[in-house]
């Protein structure tokens, strides 16, 4: 139950939730291109894509000077479907826009 509170806090934040819509597509996105789709200061952006790492949901890796994320290749199967639920329960309009 813990778990699935963590994952749900670490998706409530309209940032976050954004960079979740933007990565669930399923390639990797460099925490530049984030930043320009979202709006977002670098460290802000940061902050949070901090908080969905310590979440499990997104793993990252750097490539020289930047760094890039993508969705945890890993999410048990649980965890998966309960993010599939928040991408389908978005707006449509929320869904094309990233």
């Amino acid at each position: 139950m813990q778990d699935i509170v963590a994952i749900l806090a670490a998706m409530a934040e309209p940032t976050r939730l954004a960079a979740m819509r933007l990565l669930w597509d399923g390639d990797e996105h460099c925490v530049c291109e984030l930043m320009r789709r979202i709006d977002a200061s670098q460290s802000r952006m940061s902050r949070h894509m901090g908080a969905l790492k310590s979440a499990g949901l997104v793993v990252d890796r750097r490539d020289a000077q930047w760094v890039r994320y993508r969705v945890n290749p890993a999410l048990p199967p649980a965890t998966r479907a309960i993010v599939e639920a928040v991408m389908a329960a978005l707006p449509l309009a929320n869904r094309e826009a990233a």
